[in-house]
């Protein structure tokens, strides 16, 4: 059955079950890629919810690149808008879903925040934790 696993459980629900693909902070809050906190989705979503959102995070991701690949602005324009609509309501932009009083972290390096002693022990144990500082690959070479 195409998207399923057979166990009733959707590819996209199997995933997020199994062990995460980047380190996540104590806390929950974040997932570090090349030694940046990127803000995780707000885990009081209803799971049905959440994969609605991702599908149309997806699908919108999937309009960015091809926008980009015709050279179409308008569509670009519109399917930037609706990733960050479907970013914004998973929680990983705009107000965060934390109650605590917590400053957001999103997008800053790891070390120069208050998960930094936490980030480095993870790199000392060998986790993966290249810097974001080094040059990003042009959009077509990915």
């Amino acid at each position: 059955m195409a998207g399923s696993t057979g166990t009733g459980k959707s590819n996209l629900t199997a995933r997020s079950a199994a062990r995460p693909r980047h380190p996540v902070t104590p806390d929950g809050r974040y997932f570090v890629v090349r030694g940046r906190l990127w803000r995780c989705s707000d885990p009081a979503l209803d799971p049905a919810r959440r994969e609605r959102l991702v599908a149309r995070l997806m699908r919108a991701r999937a309009d960015v690149r091809r926008a980009l690949r015709e050279g179409d602005d308008r569509l670009l324009e519109r399917a930037r808008r609706r990733v960050h609509s479907a970013k914004v309501a998973l929680g990983e932009r705009g107000p965060v879903w934390w109650s605590d009083g917590a400053p957001d972290e999103n997008r800053r390096l790891a070390r120069n925040t208050p998960c930094a002693a936490w980030y480095k022990t993870q790199h000392e144990a060998g986790a993966p934790a290249r810097e974001a500082s080094r040059a990003r690959r042009p959009l077509a070479s990915r």
